[in-house]
């Protein structure tokens, strides 16, 4: 089994849905369009209103994957999300000499 075939058998849950586009602050309009298919199945799939195709679902699932979610199989420990190792990319975050009383939040 590839590592493709290994990520597709992790069935993305609505809740995991959900959560993946507010970790990476993406629409439900941007999803559908990212995924090839109208607003409506992403909306019906995230509200459980009907059973989504699961060929709907793999699209979903995909251009999540695309943008860097990765998903986390029920393990005992609970489905989720992450965000996928960014390799190579450098950690913007503040340097020591940028430390001050005004980023202390």
């Amino acid at each position: 089994m590839n590592a493709r075939q290994h990520k597709m058998l992790v069935r993305m849950t609505p809740a995991q849905c959900r959560a993946a586009r507010a970790l990476i602050d993406l629409t439900q309009p941007a999803l559908a369009e990212s995924a090839g298919l109208g607003l409506s199945t992403v909306v019906d799939f995230e509200k459980r209103r009907r059973n989504v195709a699961p060929t709907s679902v793999a699209s979903i699932q995909s251009a999540l994957e695309a943008a860097g979610v990765e998903f986390i199989p029920e393990d005992g420990g609970g489905a989720g999300v992450r965000l996928r190792d960014r390799v190579g990319v450098p950690d913007e975050g503040l340097r020591p000499d940028e430390l001050d009383a005004t980023n202390d939040d």
